[in-house]
Formats: structure tokens, C-alpha cells, sequence
């Protein structure tokens, strides 16, 4: 006897190591499809609908039963919605989640959960439900508890929804029970099948169950029976052949605890055919253990043997068609596909993390790299600036020195001649003059009447020196803003000098120098006109000396209008040409377009 039993252990082990499991096969159909959707979800990163498939799943493990399973998903689901702060739906997977814990007995987890949701309250009716769950739980009193659980069957009969109405009066049959009302307690289970099996058949077997057993254990076996006998009446446990093996089975407990052992044989017997025809291996299995223990209390040796040798004899072809080990095994497999589905997401999402990482330290690297070479640029640029203002000023403060030589020798001259009168003059003239220009010597531009003002000192000391040479007139358009021009300081002086020095002075008759200005549309207009020798007759007459100084000059002058253009994006633009009379000089002024 002891080997057919081991045998039989055996060979149960190889044949249906997942017995154990049972999968009901609507569960399984629910969780393939939602793992259907829950590729799709997945593959078009829609974060919402991967929630919602995560819920669906978590909602068909929690009615049939499975809150293990219930939790590990509406986790999941919950998670997403926190980060979507999707209130609605987080509201309603927080609830969920924690009604599956409650069943696990997690009794802090729960209540931390209630209070979640009933903070998020997206209605007052949820807020108040899982208010009063937080209430149920945290008490110990059960007046206080009867009074929560009272409150939701209040709220759920008024607002007509019978969601969570029959837990609700499963909750309150359990404080009867504490209570010790037997008879409310009824009443209140009774109420709770009758809602259940209409939407829920596994819960309302489950609130059967809960009642049978609450008569058993008061010793009321003829009730619990009754209460037994009802479920196996149901349409889902008459068309559910596993589920009504099972109800018989919990039967024939009853009538052991109520020492009708032979009724309980003959239930467990009936168990065992049903299990074997309908291809149920853990049902058989079970029914096979509760009647070898039956005939061995009753003596019956051979009638064990025999139910052995049948039982070992079906075992591999029940194992083979035991469609709720296909579901179970079909389940694994769904499971797996999530598993994997997430697997690969979470590599993807590691890979991608990877990729930004490197993508966002190339850019910073680069934008470093902008920005240092920005910085080395906008430095050159500086010191380039400096440069050239360095340049403006050191050719700015570069005076003739030929024309301050000659200058002292006209004092002496003046001097030597007895002509204080003049030399005094001339000297008062010409300080005027080097104190004007050493005061605009630190400005790029000067204002237009302090230039006017250098340029007739320079014109009168000139004329001074060369008192039979030439005449001068200096025209200003009546449209010229005087107040608000600025012009570069002492621009002009070079070509002025050029047209005396080297025009006007070798003239055998007096000549005439006529400097002009006006404004011409956006710009200002300086021409200097003079009646000398010309550029070409002026060169004939000139030393080695006076062309390499005149050279120096007019290149000074050249370079400092290019620098001016330069730094203030001026557009200042210099002709010097031949006249009918002598010598042009055309100066425009004007800012960049």
C-alpha cells in the first residue's frame, strides 16, 4: 500500500508539478487579452493604456480570488497613473489595491492605501467610502466599526451601486460574528450572496463558504448543509464542472464534521467520478486523500487499493487533458510575455537613458567648447578694440612736428624783428590752439563747433605766418545741427596744412582757401578747396624730405578714417583731386546702413 502511495506521489510530480495552481479559464482569457493590449501599449508608448491593461489584469486575479497576483499588478498600475496624475483612475486602483491587501490580512498596507484615496477624493462618495474603510480598520471597537461599514452600505444603497455593497455586507457579517449575532450575521451574508452571484459567482462562493462554516462551527450542520446545497443549485457552479466538484467536496467536509461519514464517502466518491470524467487532476487527487482516509478509519484496505490502482491508473491521461492545467500552464506563459514586455522596456528605456547621457554630455562639451571659443574670440576682439583705440589716440595726439617748429620760428622771427605786438599774438593763438587739441585728445569725436574752433586757431596762425599768401573762409550750412554733431577731432587739419604748405604757399599771387560744410540727405558733406600750384606741380617742387613727411601724414590720416570705420561702423570716405584751380578734398560722413 505504502509503494502504490509513493508511486502515486511520483508520478504526480512529474505529470503536474503545477498542481497546485489552479487557473480559471476565464481569468486566463482576460489576462491574454489584456496582455494583447498591453503590447500594444508598450510598442506605441502609451503609458495610459499600459495602466489601464495593468488594472484590467489586477481586477480579473482579484475576482477570482487571486490577491497576490491582484496586488503585484494594480501596483504596477497604480505607479503609472501616480506619474500621469491621472486622479481619476489612481483613485480607483488605490482602493482596489487596497482591498487586495485587506484580503492578504496586509492590514497597515491597507489602510495607508484607503487614506491615499480617500485623499485624492474625485468624489465625495469615493472620499467618504475609503474614509470610512481608514475608520473600519483603525478601530478596534465594533460599535465603531459597524458604524463605518454602516455608513458605506448607506452610500452605495442610495447612490444604487452594488460595486462594493456586498463587501461591505460581508465586513458588517464579520462584526456580527464578534459580536456573536449568528443571525445577523446570516442576514447580512445572505445579503451579500444574493448581490454577488449575479456579478461576482467567485466572491458570492466565497460568501457562502463563510456562512457554512460560521453554522459548522455553531454545530448547526443541518444549516450549513442547507447553505451548501444552495450554491450547488447556482447556474455558474451547474455549468462549471471544477467549481462543482469543489462545492461538493466542501460538502462532504461538513458531513465529516457532522460524523456522517458515510455521506461523506458517497459525496467524495461522486467528487471523484465527476473530477475523473471532466479531466480535474487536483480535484481527483484530493477527493482520492479525503476517501483513503475514510477507508482506512473505516478498516476498508481494499477499497483504497483499488481507488489507488484506478486513480494511478487515469493519472497521465487526466494530467494530459486537464484543461485547468493548460489554463495554469497558458498563464505562466502570459505572465512570462509581460515579464519579457517589461524586461525589454526597461532595457530600452536603460539604452535611451545611455543614449541622452552621452548625447547631453556631447552638447554640454560642445556648448563648453562654444563658449570658450566665443570667449577667445570676444578677447581677441577686445584686445583688437584696444589695439585700435590705442592706434586712434597715439595718431591723434601726433602733432606736426614741422608745424610747431615752424611755429617757434615765427616767434623768434617776430621777436628778432622787435614785433612784440605779433609774437605775442601769435604765441596766444598758438596755445590756444595745442590746449584745444590736448583737450580732445582722449575723445574719438569732439563736438562740431570745438572742432570749427580748432580749425580757425590753426587757419589764423597760418595766415599769420603767411600773411601775403592766402585768404580763408570757413561756410557752415544753416541746417547743420551744430549742437548735437560730432565729428572726429582735428580730421581736417592734415589737409588744410597740405593745402597751404604745399598749394597755396608757392603761389606768386595771394590765394584763397574755402572750407565747407553741409549736410547732404543722411550725411555731412566737408569739401576744401584751394587755388594753389596742384598735387602734380606741388610734387616737382618738393625736397626728399618734405615728400617723406608728407607721405607719413596723409598716411596717418588715412589709417586713423579706416580705424574710425573700423570701431564705429562710420562709413567716412576721402577723394583728393585736381581742380580747374587747384586742389579738391571731398570728405563724406555718414553711419553704416
Amino acid at each position: 500500500m505504502k509503494k502504490i502511495q509513493f508511486l502515486l506521489f511520483a508520478l504526480m510530480m512529474i505529470f503536474g508539478n503545477r498542481l497546485y495552481s489552479q487557473a480559471n479559464n476565464s481569468v486566463t482569457k482576460e489576462v491574454q487579452a489584456e496582455t494583447a493590449n498591453l503590447k500594444k501599449a508598450f510598442d506605441s508608448k502609451n503609458e495610459a493604456a499600459k495602466a489601464d491593461s495593468y488594472y484590467n489584469i489586477g481586477e480579473a486575479y482579484y475576482n477570482d480570488g487571486n490577491f497576490s497576483k491582484s496586488e503585484e499588478y494594480l501596483t504596477k498600475s497604480k505607479n503609472i497613473y501616480e506619474k500621469l496624475n491621472d486622479k481619476q483612475n489612481l483613485e480607483k486602483v488605490t482602493r482596489k489595491l487596497a482591498q487586495s491587501q485587506e484580503n492578504q490580512n496586509k492590514l497597515k498596507s491597507a489602510v495607508k492605501n484607503y487614506e491615499t484615496a480617500s485623499n485624492i477624493g474625485y468624489t465625495k462618495k469615493s472620499k467618504a467610502l475609503n474614509s470610512n474603510d481608514v475608520s473600519r480598520l483603525n478601530s478596534s471597537s465594533a460599535e465603531k466599526k459597524s458604524e463605518a461599514i454602516q455608513n458605506n452600505i448607506d452610500i452605495s444603497l442610495k447612490g444604487k451601486e452594488n460595486d462594493d455593497l456586498a463587501t461591505s455586507y460581508t465586513q458588517m457579517a464579520d462584526v456580527n460574528v464578534q459580536q456573536n449575532n449568528i443571525p445577523k450575521a446570516a442576514e447580512n451574508l445572505n445579503n451579500a450572496y444574493e448581490i454577488a452571484k449575479d456579478q461576482a459567482p467567485q466572491q458570492a462562493l466565497g460568501i457562502n463558504k463563510k456562512l457554512a462554516e460560521i453554522y459548522a462551527d455553531k454545530k448547526d450542520y443541518d444549516k450549513a448543509i442547507e447553505t451548501k446545497k444552495k450554491a450547488l443549485k447556482e447556474d455558474f457552479v451547474e455549468t462549471n464542472s471544477q467549481e462543482k466538484v469543489t462545492q461538493i467536496q466542501e460538502l462532504a467536509d461538513i458531513y465529516l464534521q457532522k460524523n456522517d461519514k458515510q455521506e461523506a464517502i458517497n459525496l467524495f466518491r461522486n467528487a471523484y467520478q465527476i473530477s475523473i470524467e471532466k479531466g480535474h487532476t487536483l480535484e481527483a487527487q484530493k477527493s482520492v486523500g479525503k476517501l483513503d482516509s475514510l477507508y482506512k478509519t473505516s478498516g476498508n484496505i481494499d477499497l483504497s487499493i483499488k481507488l489507488y490502482r484506478d486513480f494511478l491508473w487515469k493519472l497521465p491521461h487526466l494530467v494530459k487533458n486537464d484543461r485547468s492545467l493548460i489554463d495554469a500552464k497558458i498563464l505562466e506563459e502570459t505572465e512570462s510575455k509581460i515579464s519579457q514586455l517589461e524586461k525589454e522596456k526597461e532595457l530600452k528605456d536603460e539604452l535611451i537613458r545611455k543614449k541622452n547621457i552621452f548625447n547631453y554630455s556631447l552638447i554640454a562639451a560642445l556648448f563648453l567648447l562654444l563658449i570658450l571659443v566665443g570667449f577667445i574670440f570676444w578677447t581677441l576682439k577686445k584686445v583688437q578694440v584696444k589695439s585700435k583705440k590705442i592706434a586712434l589716440q597715439s595718431l591723434r595726439r601726433e602733432m606736426n612736428p614741422h608745424f610747431i617748429f615752424n611755429s617757434l620760428n615765427s616767434v623768434n622771427q617776430f621777436i628778432a624783428t622787435n614785433n612784440e605786438l605779433e609774437a605775442n599774438q601769435y604765441l596766444a593763438k598758438f596755445s590756444k590752439l595745442m590746449r584745444g587739441v590736448m583737450e580732445n585728445s582722449a575723445e574719438d569725436f569732439i563736438p562740431f563747433h570745438q572742432e570749427l574752433d580748432l580749425l580757425q586757431n590753426y587757419l589764423s596762425l597760418e595766415k599769420t605766418r603767411f600773411t601775403d599768401k592766402f585768404d580763408f573762409e570757413i561756410t557752415v550750412d544753416e541746417n547743420l545741427n551744430q549742437q548735437n554733431l560730432q565729428i572726429p577731432g582735428m580730421m581736417i587739419q592734415p589737409f588744410l596744412e597740405n593745402a597751404i604748405w604745399h598749394g597755396l604757399r608757392y603761389r606768386k599771387e595771394k590765394g584763397f582757401l574755402k572750407v565747407n560744410f553741409e549736410t547732404k540727405n543722411d550725411y555731412l558733406k566737408i569739401t576744401i578747396e584751394d587755388n594753389g600750384i596742384g598735387i602734380e606741380e606741388s610734387k616737382k617742387q618738393k625736397t626728399d624730405h618734405q615728400k617723406n613727411r608728407e607721405g607719413r601724414g596723409m598716411k596717418n590720416t588715412l589709417e586713423r578714417i579706416r580705424l574710425l570705420n573700423d570701431l564705429y561702423k562710420k562709413n567716412i570716405t576721402c577723394s583728393i583731386n585736381d581742380s580747374e584751380n587747384g586742389v579738391l578734398v571731398e570728405i563724406n560722413m555718414h553711419d553704416k546702413k
